[in-house]
């Protein structure tokens, strides 16, 4: 018998209790309201809300405004000087530093004891718990897992509290018991170098028995890349041939989906998406054929959506989850048990199902190109790329997209910068493939490049090797949850980045 078959046993009331996401998704988000807003009602935001008189959602929606990081960053910044009582009851000495994907200020998440146990601990539990069930003759915990994590460093110089990437937070605070079978050891998981985190991981980890993976796909194909280079081995299960499955989250997996297939051809491998970032954990993929999210009902968060089409009026529409409809884009907001309320996270999600609620995230609030009413995606560019990459046999690694609001000859375009780990062999064939897809699927794109009245045919930069990352590195931004912005609707960073292009090929 496994050591698996002996501790999957202990999932299987919580696999049981998950069956309540179907039918009872109404009631689970009432109990977390009241739990939220009963265990906040004595602090300095819980008063002023009034929500010891709180008796419904309507009551809760009436007396709380939605909030951005900057109405909520003077209270923040207060805990974080060890005021408490003003978020969330107690002191909370934990905040997760942001990767600033849509500009370059840092935000501090709060990250409260009850957070960590009931938002983001709670989703790494699910997570096991919804693959065991899927993979009954799992071995995952016959060998070692291996997390990626960031660093941290001292808040205000507080004694014990810390401002760091919220998986370093994960990592300092973790159970003992997980950390017998997680790899690498803790100090190397928290380097903050990450070439040589990278490294000093890879000759960790290349002789031991590592069953599963989990971290963000970018930093993670960079250390099994690194882990091949010293082992000299062409295939992954060639060292550890006992890997079943990549836990993975932070950016779309579509980029580096054929990366990873070429790199683990076991066909025992598997993939599972997660949604966790500093402010939670909210989704995870339920059934391996089906790419959308189960949305988490029972943590410590309590959902409202705003349609996309109303985001950014006077006074949107929002609805809880009982109010969402399959096929609309939502910007989401969050009330949390790190005290943060009816917060507007930045992300967009679309709902493929209603029950159970399941979704799949299509950007950012703050990223997609709408220059020219064309209401552009990440959602339209992710499934765009892919068809091109079949289509061509290309391989896209990291990219980002901007509006050219007018040439030399008065036309407008989008401007696409684009590393690839394979070229096509024509670029131009890539670019009409990838240009006919996104009019296929967005019909407003499709409009305004009618005839080439409004926008013109898309036009691709090829970026040189490695420019994405010595981009971040230059932002101090390289491993960790960062990541490239891969659509703006101003031309900030592509510019920056084009000009890192150039200087390399003067060099």
């Amino acid at each position: 018998m496994s050591i698996t078959s002996i501790i999957g046993k202990l999932f299987l009331p919580r696999q049981k209790e998950l069956e309540r996401h179907i039918n009872e998704a109404g009631a689970l988000q009432n109990e977390v309201l009241a739990y939220l807003t009963g265990r906040a009602k004595d602090t300095e935001y819980g008063r002023k809300h009034i929500f010891g008189n709180m008796k419904s959602y309507e009551d809760f929606a009436a007396n709380v405004p939605l909030n951005t990081y900057e109405e909520l960053k003077n209270d923040i910044d207060r805990m974080r000087h060890g005021e408490s009582d003003v978020l969330w009851p107690g002191t909370v000495k934990w905040y997760a530093k942001s990767s600033g994907t849509t500009n370059d200020k840092s935000k501090f998440i709060p990250v409260s004891h009850d957070g960590l146990q009931n938002l983001h601990y709670q989703g790494g539990k699910d997570a096991v718990a919804l693959y065991l069930r899927n993979n009954p003759k799992s071995r995952l915990f016959d060998g070692k897992s291996l997390i990626l994590g960031g660093s941290h460093s001292p808040n205000y110089n507080l004694r014990n509290s810390l401002v760091g990437d919220l998986s370093a937070i994960l990592i300092e605070n973790i159970s003992p018991l997980a950390n017998l079978v997680r790899v690498p050891c803790k100090q190397t998981a928290l380097l903050s170098d990450f070439e040589v985190k990278r490294d000093r991981i890879a000759r960790e980890t290349m002789n031991k028995n590592v069953t599963n993976l989990s971290g963000v796909p970018s930093w993670m194909l960079s250390v099994l890349t690194r882990v091949m280079e010293l082992t000299g081995k062409t295939h992954l299960e060639e060292v550890w041939p006992n890997l079943e499955v990549f836990f993975h989250g932070g950016v779309a997996f579509t980029p580096y989906r054929k990366q990873y297939e070429q790199l683990i051809t076991s066909p025992g491998m598997h993939y599972m998406e997660t949604y966790n970032a500093s402010e939670g954990f909210f989704g995870l993929q339920s059934d391996p054929s089906d790419p959308s999210m189960l949305l988490m009902l029972d943590y410590g968060v309590f959902y409202e959506f705003i349609p996309m089409d109303e985001f950014g009026a006077e006074n949107p529409t929002v609805v809880p989850i009982t109010g969402v409809k399959t096929g609309v884009n939502y910007a989401m907001v969050i009330s949390t048990s790190c005290g943060l309320w009816r917060y507007i996270i930045g992300d967009t999600v679309k709902f493929t199902s209603t029950n159970p609620y399941k979704f799949i995230i299509t950007g950012r609030t703050k990223s997609f190109i709408n220059a020219f009413g064309e209401e552009l995606i990440v959602d339209n560019a992710e499934q765009g790329l892919a068809h091109a990459c079949r289509e061509t046999g290309a391989e896209v690694l990291e990219y980002t997209a901007a509006p050219v609001f007018m040439d030399g000859n008065a036309k407008c375009r989008h401007q696409w910068l684009i590393e690839f780990s394979r070229e096509p062999d024509d670029l131009g064939r890539f670019a009409s493939l990838l240009d006919k897809k996104l009019q296929e699927i967005n019909s407003d794109y499709e409009a305004k490049r009618y005839k080439d009245i409004t926008l013109q045919h898309l036009d691709i930069v090829k970026a040189r090797t490695g420019l994405f990352n010595d981009w971040l590195k230059s932002k101090g931004k390289l491993g960790g949850q960062h990541k490239v912005p891969r659509l703006s609707n101003s031309r900030d960073i592509i510019e920056q980045m084009l000009r890192f292009n150039t200087e390399d090929d003067e060099h």
